[in-house]
């Protein structure tokens, strides 16, 4: 089996770096293992006390872990950018379509692109939403869509997270340590800044708060302290100058929403929720919730408060859903899918299901609301037992399941106990839906699985996180020449007494 596609060495088993990118590879070479060492070690250090920590639930011994951070940055060209935002903008602008259509006149239902029974009876279709218009028409106004490389030119989709996504603290934690362990990258790349995403998106949550509201004011509602995410939730609610507010920090009076402060109450126009829409109202969902804010689903349906992202988008994360996505871009835009997704098999179908039980040792199989690397067969790396107790799930509740390839995704150089290897990688970039646009910082977070051979990104499965750059312009790196004459020899002593700190 030839080797997968590497993103700096492409497919050669010598390490000779792809045109371009010779100067990253120089960078790899010249530089001590023990200083890469030094400034790894440096990162964890003040990733540490930073406190930018994840929970893992269910597991006591090691509730709140580092995310693994790599210093060796993976690097995507001018056009590769530009080929990948004209995708994702082609495909959130189609998502909110379908989302606002299928909470009212639902004409991609009855037109049967998309089957009724897969989007009406799905346990993420929010029935209280059904026939509601949020301000501005826009129903998921922050998306990470997850991305997997597997050559020079082939970009897919893996799946869409329209209802809570996170990771952007890392994108911009992780780009802060680059540009104070690593500084003299930034004068071999021109790499395009992404530090201005808490500013573009405290900017999307004014643009889309209720047409009454003269100066909108936004809070951030966190479950506490407690949650997996909680650090990403203070982190961006600080950048953005907002409150970061529980749900007993608010009350809902006569379908308006205030929040409780020392010099009285004060109304609120936007909520970036960070709560999964079961919790978000004891009235109207899980009555025992004592995350959520009594009332609050009122306030929403009277268009007295904006609620990023809206309750129901959840139905767009599903993996069923997702298999339909390439029809759903042709129904609402009317042209080809500029990014494609991953071949699909849906296992509620006879065909699919009988293809995906004959195949079950080379598939990856998921559930179809599945998220965090739970709930997941990786059949060429899964044991016996774990084949056939999931050919028995499949059996039971094939509706639960699609199926897809073993893709051989792109690797990215990256330190490890015996020196630098290749490591398999996946990208979530972040879309922006505000009243009159779409906005994408030109970054992402980039998931690498540390472990030799795996899959599976995620950092509750012991995935780890890189900088991930997009370059300024088409030619990819300044000459080595023009970066001598630009850092000298005081950007290493610099990156040393930095790296240090």
């Amino acid at each position: 089996m030839a080797p997968p596609f590497d993103e700096l060495w492409g497919t050669s088993t010598g390490r000779e770096a792809r045109l371009g990118f010779e100067a990253l590879n120089a960078w790899l070479a010249e530089t001590p293992a023990g200083e890469l060492e030094r400034r790894q070690q440096a990162a964890e250090a003040a990733f540490r006390s930073l406190g930018i920590t994840f929970a893992v639930y269910g597991e006591q011994e090691a509730a709140e872990r580092i995310i693994p951070f790599d210093i060796i940055p993976r690097v995507l060209s001018a056009r590769e950018w530009r080929n990948l935002s004209a995708g994702l903008e082609q495909r959130v602008r189609a998502i909110n379509a379908f989302i606002d259509d299928v909470y009212g006149a639902r004409r991609i239902l009855s037109d049967g692109v998309v089957p009724a029974e897969i989007v009406l009876a799905n346990a993420q279709f929010c029935i209280p939403a059904s026939g509601a218009k949020p301000p501005h028409g826009v129903y998921a106004h922050i998306c990470g869509i997850d991305l997997v490389r597997t050559g020079p030119d082939e970009f897919y989709v893996l799946e869409d997270n329209c209802r809570t996504p996170s990771g952007v603290s890392y994108m911009l934690e992780n780009r802060e340590a680059m540009l104070r362990l690593c500084p003299e990258l930034f004068d071999i790349f021109a790499v395009r800044p992404v530090d201005y995403y808490p500013e573009l998106l405290r900017d999307t949550l004014n643009s889309v708060a209720p047409p009454t509201a003269r100066e909108p004011r936004c809070v951030l509602l966190t479950p506490g302290h407690y949650n997996s995410a909680f650090y990403e939730h203070s982190f961006l609610a600080s950048q953005m100058g907002i409150e970061l507010v529980e749900g007993r920090d608010l009350h809902v009076d006569d379908d308006l929403v205030w929040m409780r402060t020392i010099e009285g109450r004060v109304q609120v126009d936007v909520i970036y929720r960070r709560i999964d829409d079961a919790f978000l109202d004891p009235l109207v969902f899980h009555p025992d919730s004592m995350l959520g804010v009594p009332g609050l689903m009122a306030a929403y349906l009277a268009g007295n408060v904006t609620l990023v992202n809206a309750p129901g988008t959840g139905i767009a994360d599903d993996k069923a859903i997702y298999s339909y996505m390439p029809d759903i871009v042709r129904y609402y835009t009317g042209e080809e899918p500029k990014l494609h997704n991953v071949e699909t098999w849906r296992c509620r179908e006879p065909e699919a299901l009988r293809y995906t039980l004959e195949r079950l040792p080379e598939l990856v199989v998921k559930l179809v609301d599945g998220s965090g690397g739970y709930g997941m067969l990786v059949g060429p790396t899964a044991s016996k037992a774990e084949i056939e107790a999931f050919r028995a799930a499949l059996i039971a509740e094939p509706h639960r399941y699609i199926a897809q390839p073993t893709l051989a995704l792109s690797t990215v150089p990256t330190i490890v106990e015996k020196g630098i290897a290749p490591r398999h990688v996946d990208f979530r970039p972040f879309v922006l839906s505000g009243a009159d646009s779409v906005e994408i910082v030109p970054g992402g977070l980039t998931r690498v699985a540390l472990r030799e051979g795996s899959l599976v990104v995620n950092s509750s499965q012991g995935g780890g996180t890189k900088d991930s750059f997009v370059l300024a312009d088409d030619s990819l790196l300044r000459t080595q020449s023009q970066s001598q004459s630009q850092s000298g020899s005081g950007s290493q002593s610099q990156s040393q007494s930095q790296g240090g700190a």
